[in-house]
C-alpha cells in the first residue's frame, strides 16, 4: 500500500499549521476568502456530503463555473475519498447526460447559471442519486436536489481522510479534438507531482502571486492555474465564473491585481486582436501558455505590445499539466521548450525507434502525474499509456540544445507530392505575413484524391491580403509542395471548450474545398 496522502490537506490544512490562515486564497467576482474560512467551508461541506451518503470513489460531476463553490465542492469531495468530476460548462444537456451516464456519478454539482441544462440531463441519467445546488441554483429534478449552503452548515465531524497517494483523485475528461471525450483518473499524489515540478521549478509561483486564467477548471490546464498551483504555494486565485473575453480579464487583472497570467495561444491573439492598451496587463510579471503550440511570431507580437514574457509549453489531460516547457531566462520562441524536471521525454519513429537529433517522430513522455488510463475505455488505454510512457500523439523535432519543436499531431501530418508536410511549418510562415493574426493548415482533397495543404486564415485588424497575396507569400519561402493549394478567409477558427482549434472540423470542412468551385467559403 502506498503512503497515507490526501491531495486537500496538502493543499489547504498545511497553511492553517504554518499559520497562514489569514492569508487570501480566492478573489475575484465571487468575493474573497481566506485560507482559514476557505478551511472551514471545505471541512463542514465535506461532512455534508458525507450525511447525504456520498462514499469513498463516488463521482461528483462538476457542472460549475469557475468560483468559491467550484472550488468548495471539489476540495470537500477530495477530503472525504470521493472523486470531483469537473466538466465543460459549455455542454448541452444530451452532452451532460451522456458525461453523467459514463462516469456513473452519484452526484451532480451545479451553479446557477446551469441549471436548465443540469435539470434536462438529470432526468436522463438514471443512476444519479441527487444535485447540489450552489448558492442561487434553483432546480427540479427527479432526485432530491441538496442545497450546498445546507451542506457548508454541517458540522464538521473530524474525520481523517483515509485515502493514500494511490487512491483516486479526481477524473478530467479529455476536450476531444479528435473524438468522444474520455475520463482520465488521476491519484491524489498526481497534484503534488505537477505543484512541485512546473509549479514550483518552472512557473516559480510565490505566496504574493495573484494567478488569473482564461483557461477555466473544468480543463486540466486551468485547474493547475486556478486552484492547485495558488493553494499549493499560498498564493491566491482570481476565479472569474464567466466565459473569459479579452478586454474583461484586462480587467479583471487591474482590479485584483494579477501577477501570472494562463491562457493558451487562440487567447493571446484576441487580445492583440482587441487592441488592449500596453499598460492593460502592467501588474502581471509572467504569462503561461498551452493547450497549442505558440508561434514564434505570435510571441513577438505579444511580448513587444505588452512587455510580458510568455513561457511556451505543452501538457495533456492525461499528465494533468504541462511537462514540456520553455523557462523564464532561456525562452526559444517557436519551440515548447525544455523538459520540466521530473518528466522524461523520447522521440520515436513509426517502428518505435528513438530517432536522432532533428529528425521527426512521435513525442513520448514519462512522468509520476501520469493518470492511471481512461475509466472504461480499455483500447484506448493500451494505446496510449504503454508502461511507464505515454504517447502524445505530437509530432515533434528535438535540436541538439534539448529544445523540442513541434510538427504538429502525428495524425495532421499530410502527404503532398508524396513528401511530409507539417501543419505548424506552413501556418508559422502564414504568420509571418503582416496581414495574418491565425492561422491553421489541414489536408485538403483534390480532384486525384491526393492531399493538398489548405489554410484558414484570420486576418488582423485594419489589414488586408488577398488569397494570392498569401499564397506567394508561402511559395517565396517554402518549397513549393508546402504552398497552400487554397486560403480561406474567416472571422474565427471553431474551438473547443478548452480554446484548441478544432482541427477535425476544419478537415472535414476542407475535404470538398480544393475539388468544389473556386469560391469563398463560410464556416458555420
Amino acid at each position: 500500500m502506498s503512503e497515507p496522502f490526501n491531495a486537500c490537506l496538502y493543499l489547504l490544512d498545511r497553511h492553517l499549521e504554518r499559520g497562514d490562515g489569514d492569508r487570501l486564497a480566492l478573489t475575484g467576482a465571487g468575493g474573497d476568502l481566506t485560507y482559514a474560512r476557505l478551511h472551514e467551508r471545505v471541512r463542514r461541506t465535506a461532512a455534508g456530503l458525507r450525511a447525504i451518503g456520498l462514499l469513498p470513489e463516488q463521482r461528483v460531476l462538476m457542472f460549475m463555473a469557475d468560483s468559491p463553490d467550484f472550488v468548495t465542492v471539489f476540495l470537500a469531495a477530495l477530503r472525504i475519498g470521493a472523486i470531483p468530476v469537473p466538466v465543460s460548462t459549455m455542454l448541452h444537456a444530451d452532452g451532460l447526460a451522456e458525461l453523467l451516464r459514463d462516469s456513473r456519478a452519484r452526484l451532480l454539482a451545479v451553479t446557477p447559471e446551469f441549471t436548465a441544462v443540469a435539470a434536462e440531463a438529470a432526468a436522463a441519467a438514471p443512476e444519479l442519486a441527487g444535485v447540489v445546488a450552489a448558492d442561487g441554483a434553483a432546480i427540479t429534478a427527479p432526485v432530491p436536489v441538496h442545497a450546498l449552503a445546507d451542506l457548508v452548515g454541517a458540522e464538521p465531524d473530524g474525520e481523517r481522510p483515509a485515502t493514500t497517494a494511490d487512491s483516486p483523485a479526481f477524473w478530467l475528461y479529455t476536450s476531444g479534438t479528435t473524438g468522444t471525450p474520455k475520463a482520465a483518473m488521476h491519484r491524489h499524489a498526481s497534484v503534488r507531482v505537477v505543484c512541485e515540478t512546473y509549479g514550483a521549478q518552472v512557473l516559480g509561483i510565490r505566496p504574493g502571486d495573484r494567478c488569473l486564467s482564461a483557461a477555466k477548471a473544468f480543463f486540466a490546464y486551468g485547474l493547475s492555474n486556478s486552484l492547485l498551483f495558488p493553494l499549493w504555494a499560498g498564493a491566491a486565485a482570481i476565479l472569474e465564473p464567466t466565459p473569459s473575453r479579452p478586454d474583461l480579464l484586462a480587467e479583471r487583472a487591474r482590479m485584483f491585481g494579477a501577477t501570472l497570467f494562463f491562457a493558451g495561444p487562440t487567447f493571446f491573439a484576441n487580445m492583440l486582436r482587441a487592441e488592449l492598451p500596453r499598460a492593460a496587463l502592467g501588474g502581471v510579471r509572467l504569462s503561461a501558455s498551452a493547450g497549442e503550440p505558440l508561434p514564434a511570431a505570435l510571441y513577438h507580437r505579444w511580448t513587444e505590445h505588452f512587455g510580458v514574457d510568455i513561457l511556451d509549453g505543452i501538457g495533456m489531460t492525461e499528465m494533468l499539466h504541462i511537462f514540456l516547457s520553455n523557462t523564464e531566462g532561456a525562452v526559444r520562441p517557436g519551440t515548447t521548450g525544455r523538459a520540466v524536471p521530473g518528466y522524461d521525454l523520447r522521440i520515436l519513429d513509426e517502428e518505435g525507434r528513438e530517432v536522432a537529433p532533428g529528425t521527426p517522430g512521435t513525442l513520448y513522455v514519462r512522468g509520476e502525474s501520469t493518470a492511471t488510463g481512461y475509466w472504461s475505455r480499455y483500447a484506448a488505454s493500451r494505446q496510449v499509456f504503454q508502461g511507464e510512457w505515454l504517447c502524445t500523439g505530437d509530432t515533434y523535432v528535438r535540436d541538439a540544445d534539448g529544445y523540442y519543436v513541434c510538427q504538429g499531431r502525428t495524425g495532421d501530418m499530410l502527404k503532398a507530392s508524396g513528401m511530409w508536410v507539417s501543419p505548424a511549418e506552413v501556418e508559422t510562415r502564414l504568420l509571418a505575413h503582416p496581414a495574418v493574426a491565425q492561422a491553421v493548415v489541414v489536408a485538403g482533397i483534390d480532384t486525384d484524391g491526393l492531399e493538398k495543404p489548405v489554410a484558414y486564415v484570420v486576418t488582423g485588424t485594419g489589414v488586408e491580403a488577398t488569397e494570392a497575396d498569401l499564397v506567394e507569400f508561402c511559395r517565396a519561402g517554402l518549397p513549393s509542395f508546402k504552398r497552400p493549394r487554397r486560403v480561406l478567409f474567416v472571422d474565427a477558427l471553431p474551438t473547443t471548450p478548452t480554446g484548441k482549434v478544432r482541427r477535425v472540423e476544419l478537415r472535414a470542412h476542407a475535404t470538398g474545398v480544393l475539388s468544389g468551385p473556386q469560391e469563398e467559403v463560410a464556416l458555420s
